[in-house]
């Protein structure tokens, strides 16, 4: 994965490897990569991929 941006509490990130364009990656994001984000760094809200 890639970062791209982080802007008001928004972090924006690339997958790359076998996460982009696989159709769970929606999944790993989510419950996986945010999950862990927000628990470290509280002021995160959101993660999106682009």
């Amino acid at each position: 994965m890639e970062l791209v941006d982080v802007s008001d509490g928004v972090v924006t990130l690339r997958l790359t490897g076998a996460c982009n364009g696989c159709p769970m990656a929606v999944m790993t994001l989510r419950h996986g990569i945010e999950w862990v984000l927000k628990e470290q760094v509280p002021e995160i809200k959101e993660v999106v991929a682009v």
